[in-house]
């Protein structure tokens, strides 16, 4: 029998495309995110996930403006954002590993501690580097708006988010020497026909899908600690608990005797 090749998962998901703005020293990353919505909701449904519908939208332009932000990072990055909103209260969590070319995230809904204002944290590991945090304040109820800051801000390069098209965004960052005056001026209609008005370098091609990679084993590891330090405590009078994904909020269901079992194994 010939040999089955697995498919590359790499190679199934959202196409961001990022080209050089020659004459305007700018980059812009631009991608269709229907595909990756899709997967989005798929995965709420999987789960049984059901998010108030502005905080929905909320998410939505977080990982649109944070797919767009991975696909112009190095491939060596693992990144990770936490928007605070104080209206609605609400926090948004996201994270990708440009290696593999995966984001996921959740919504925080309960328990969001009031803050003075609204504060946007990222968290970056390069390779084996250290954990590099930085964290912006701002104003409004706009993720989108939220990046932008933080590009001002710690990134020391402007960026800009335009929508153009139903499901199609584009964002375009400052490089050294961009023409800031076009930066600025730079309107939804003049992202939208870049490609016909100024002259593009290709610069590459990620591919972007919706993948946690979260699974029993790693769910275990966490609640690990808290069973061998008071294992009624944690299971009651269960004999199973469900236990949500920190990073994606997906369900997993975990037995006392596969937590036994686990403890055990791993003294």
């Amino acid at each position: 029998m010939p040999e089955i090749t697995p498919p590359n998962l790499a190679d199934e998901g959202t196409a961001i495309d990022t080209h050089f703005v020659r004459s305007r020293d700018a980059m812009v990353a631009r991608a269709d995110f229907g595909a990756l919505f899709v997967d989005y909701y798929l995965h709420l449904g999987a789960n049984a996930i059901k998010p108030a519908p502005e905080h929905d939208a909320l998410f939505k332009r977080a990982l649109v403006a944070f797919a767009l932000h991975c696909a112009s990072r190095p491939r060596n990055e693992l990144t990770a954002w936490t928007i605070n909103f104080q209206a609605p209260r609400v926090n948004l969590f996201l994270t990708g590993d440009n290696e593999l070319g995966t984001v996921t995230g959740r919504i925080f809904d309960e328990n969001v501690k009031e803050l003075p204002e609204n504060i946007f944290y990222s968290d970056v590991v390069r390779g084996r580097g250290e954990k590099r945090r930085s964290a912006v304040t701002f104003t409004g109820a706009d993720p989108m708006v939220a990046a932008e800051k933080f590009y001002a801000q710690s990134e020391q390069r402007a960026a800009r988010y335009f929508q153009v098209a139903e499901e199609e965004w584009a964002m375009v960052t400052e490089h050294p020497d961009c023409d800031m005056a076009w930066f600025k001026a730079l309107t939804t209609d003049g992202a939208r026909d870049l490609p016909s008005k100024e002259p593009l370098g290709f610069l590459e091609k990620r591919v972007c899908r919706w993948h946690c990679g979260c699974n029993q084993a790693k769910l275990m590891e966490v609640l690990a600690p808290a069973m061998r330090h008071d294992p009624v405590a944690l299971f009651q009078e269960d004999q199973k608990i469900e236990i949500r994904c920190p990073r994606c909020a997906g369900r997993h269901t975990i037995t006392r005797e596969a937590m036994e079992a686990f403890v055990a194994g791993n003294k």
